[in-house]
């Protein structure tokens, strides 16, 4: 290797770790999100979930309508209630759709939404939640399911509102909530990862 371009290559490896040293040190001095209530910014949150097809694959779908809010106390007394609707299911294929809210599985119409309420929420010494317990109300059955948080911004956003982020994850299986159609082709554990937004009222 030349001098220039052994040079150039020293330089760019140093750019990036010290990008990546700005980066960290930014999230490490970001604020807590401020207590208070907030309500979820649907257009900004989204439900998403993978199950295994055949063992060929992971199917990926969504949920496109969501809604709930939460109170925020790292002292005391906070709160979160999600609510999805189960006919805005969606994994890019028509007939699976409609197979999907068929009694066969979500029964969208005898069972409209999946509705998650907290029991506790964890934080961590910053005052971000880290884990919120509660129960899953799905297909008829209610089970308990933990999600793990990870806070994100929180900020002032650009049209005047304070906005806090947020990315959540669990996993369940879906034969706790009735739900054993075609079993051991599809699979039962499912994936779960909720994208929200809230602002704060």
């Amino acid at each position: 290797m030349n001098t220039t371009k052994y040079l150039f290559t020293r330089f760019m490896v140093a750019g990036s770790m010290m990008g990546s040293a700005l980066l960290l040190s930014q999230s490490a001095l970001a604020d807590a999100a401020q207590p208070g209530h907030y309500v979820i910014d649907a257009g900004h949150t989204s439900a998403h979930f993978s199950i295994s097809h055949l063992g060929y694959s992971d199917l990926q779908g969504r949920f496109n309508t969501i809604e709930g809010e939460f109170d925020l106390q790292p002292g005391g007394g906070s709160k979160l209630e999600i609510r999805i609707k189960t006919a805005s299911i969606d994994t890019n294929h028509k007939k699976r759709d409609d197979h999907l809210r068929s009694p066969d599985f979500f029964n969208a119409r005898q069972f409209p939404l999946i509705r998650f309420t907290s029991n506790e929420v964890k934080y961590n010494a910053k005052g971000e939640p880290v884990s919120i317990l509660g129960k899953l109300s799905m297909h008829g059955k209610t089970q308990p399911l933990t999600l793990k948080v990870t806070a994100k911004r929180a900020a002032k956003d650009p049209w005047g509102s304070y906005r806090s982020g947020y990315s959540a994850s669990a996993r369940l299986k879906r034969s706790a909530f009735g739900m054993d159609y075609m079993q051991g082709g599809i699979g039962d554990e499912v994936e779960l990862k909720i994208e929200m937004e809230a602002i704060r009222q």
